[in-house]
C-alpha cells in the first residue's frame, strides 16, 4: 500500500458505487463484442458460428496475462493508471472489432485479421482494468463491507449489460455495419470518460515514488522479476488452493451457461424466445443470490451467516444439487418444473459467485508484500482459462454423449452430472481455502526482502 492510500479513509457506499461504475463500463463494451457483433457475424454476414466463438475464446485466452499486468501495477504502486489504460485499450479493441465486422462484408481476410488484433486488445484491456479494479477495491473497502461491495460491483456490471443492450438496440435501428461502428465508438468514448470520473482521486492526490514505497529494499529486490513474483505467490498455500478453486468452480459455471438453452430446446421443446426467457430466470436467480449474501454479511456480521466460507461451500453444493435436478428433469420431461429448477440454480450460482469474489478481496492482501496485483492476476487468469474451456467442455461432452446415447435427454444428463461433480469438487476445495489466514511459506525472495528491514531496525 502506498503512503497516499494508507492515509485515505475506507470507502463508503458512494465510493463503492463509483468503482462499480468501472465494472459497468467494462460490461458495456464487452457486451457489444460478445452479443451484438456475435449476432451480426452469424446472421447478417452468414459466417460460421465457430468464428465469433473462437474470437471470444481468444479474448479469454489472452487474459492468462493477468498476472503480468497485475505485477506491473504492483511495481508502480498505483492501480488507477492501469484501470484507465486498460479501459482505453478495451475501448480501442471494441471499436476495432466493429471496424472488422464492417470490413468482413467486403474483404473477409482483412476483417478477420483486424478482428484477431481487436479481440487481443479487448482481452488485454479487460485483464488490466479488471485486475487492478479488484485490487483497488480490496485496498479501499473495509473487510466487513467487502461481500456487499462485491455484490454492488457485480450488480452494476449486469446493469451495464442491460442498459447497453437496451440503448444500443434502439440506436442500431435501422442496422448498417457503419452504424455499428458509430454506436460502438460512442459507447467506448462514454465508458472511458465515465471511468475517469469514477476513479478520480480514488488513490489520493499524489503518490510517493516507487523508491519511497518500500525504502528498505533495493530496486531489484523490491520489484523482482515477474516469474520470481509468480513463483512467490504460487508458493503460498492459500493463493494456490484458491486459484484451483476458481478454475474448477468457473469451469462448471461457464459450461452450464452454454448448454442450458440448447437443453431447453432439444429436450423440452422451448422456442428460442422461451429459452431466452429461461436464461433470464437464471440470471434473475443469480441476482437474488448475490443480494442475499450481501444483506446477510452486512446485517448478520457476528453469525455464521456472514461467513464467506460457508456461503461459498453452500453455494457450490446447492449448484451441484440443482445440476443433478436438471439431469432428472430431462428424464421426466415437460411435467418437470423447469423454471423453478433453473431459478434455484441461479440463486445457488449467485451465492457462491459473490461469496468467492468477496473472499478474493479479503485474501488478496495475504502473503508476501507488494504482490496483490500478481495474486489477483493469478486468480483472474484461472477464471479466464476456465471460461474459455467451459464451453468446449460442455459442447464436446454433449456431442460425444449424443453420439453414444439413444436420446438427447440422456446426453445432456451426462453433462449436468459432470457439472454437479465439478461443483462438489469446488465445494471441497473451498472448505480448505477459507478457514483462516495462513502465513505464506517463506521463500528465498521474501527472506532477501526482509533482511534489509531487519538490519535497519537493528534486530537480528
Amino acid at each position: 500500500m502506498t503512503p497516499s492510500t494508507a492515509l485515505l479513509k475506507d470507502l463508503g457506499w458512494l465510493g463503492i458505487v463509483r468503482l462499480g461504475l468501472v465494472q459497468a463500463c467494462l460490461g458495456s463494451i464487452v457486451v457489444m463484442t460478445t452479443s451484438v457483433m456475435n449476432r451480426v457475424m452469424v446472421v447478417e454476414l452468414a459466417l460460421p458460428a465457430i468464428l465469433p466463438a473462437s474470437l471470444v475464446a481468444w479474448h479469454y485466452l489472452i487474459q492468462v496475462l493477468r498476472p503480468r499486468l497485475g505485477h506491473g501495477s504492483d511495481i508502480g504502486g498505483r492501480r488507477t493508471p492501469w484501470i484507465m489504460g486498460g479501459m482505453a485499450l478495451l475501448g480501442l479493441g471494441g471499436v476495432g472489432a466493429s471496424f472488422a465486422v464492417l470490413l468482413m462484408g467486403t474483404h473477409l481476410g482483412a476483417g478477420l485479421a483486424l478482428a484477431a488484433v481487436s479481440f487481443s486488445a479487448i482481452g488485454l484491456g479487460v485483464g488490466a482494468a479488471g485486475t487492478s479494479l479488484l485490487v483497488l477495491l480490496a485496498k479501499r473497502v473495509a473487510e466487513p463491507r467487502r461481500p456487499a461491495a462485491a455484490t454492488i460491483v457485480w450488480l452494476m456490471m449486469f446493469a451495464g449489460f442491460v442498459i447497453t443492450a437496451t440503448v444500443t438496440g434502439r440506436l442500431l435501428e435501422p442496422f448498417t455495419p457503419a452504424r455499428l461502428v458509430e454506436v460502438t465508438s460512442g459507447v467506448a468514448i462514454f465508458a472511458v470518460l465515465l471511468t475517469g470520473l469514477a476513479v478520480w482521486k480514488m488513490e489520493g492526490d499524489s503518490v510517493a515514488p516507487a523508491s519511497a514505497q518500500v525504502p528498505a529494499q533495493a530496486p531489484a529486490q523490491r520489484q523482482g522479476h515477474f516469474f520470481a513474483a509468480v513463483r512467490e505467490v504460487w508458493a503460498e498455500p492459500d493463493s494456490r488452493s484458491f486459484a484451483l478453486f476458481v478454475f474448477v468452480s468457473m469451469l462448471a459455471y461457464s459450461a452450464q451457461e452454454l448448454i442450458l438453452d440448447p437443453f431447453a430446446g432439444a429436450v423440452f421443446g422451448l422456442t428460442p424466445g422461451q429459452s431466452t426467457k429461461l436464461s433470464g430466470v437464471q440470471h434473475g436467480g443469480a441476482l437474488v443470490g448475490m443480494i442475499v449474501v450481501a444483506v446477510c454479511s452486512q446485517w448478520l456480521r457476528n453469525t455464521r451467516f456472514a461467513s464467506m466460507r460457508s456461503w461459498t461451500m453452500g453455494g457450490c453444493a446447492a449448484s451441484s444439487v440443482a445440476a443433478l435436478l436438471l439431469a432428472v428433469a430431462g428424464q421426466v420431461g415437460p411435467a418437470w418444473p423447469l423454471q423453478a429448477t433453473v431459478f434455484v440454480l441461479g440463486i445457488a450460482n449467485g451465492c457462491f459467485a459473490v461469496a468467492a469474489i468477496g473472499s478474493m478481496m479479503q485474501m488478496v492482501g495475504r502473503g508476501a508484500r507488494q504482490r496483490e496485483g500478481v495474486r489477483m492476476g493469478v486468480w483472474g487468469a484461472a477464471q479466464a482459462v476456465a471460461f474459455g474451456l467451459g464451453g468446449l467442455f460442455a459442447s464436446g461432452t454433449s456431442d460425444v454423449a449424443r453420439a453414444l446415447l439413444p436420446s438427447p435427454a440422456s446426453a445432456y444428463a451426462v453433462v449436468f452430472i459432470a457439472e454437479a461433480a465439478l461443483f462438489l469438487v469446488a465445494a471441497r476445495l473451498a472448505s480448505g481455502v477459507f478457514r483462516s489466514p495462513r502465513a505464506a511459506r517463506p521463500t528465498a525472495l521474501s527472506v532477501l526482502q526482509d533482511r534489509p528491514l531487519i538490519a535497519a531496525t537493528g534486530r537480528g
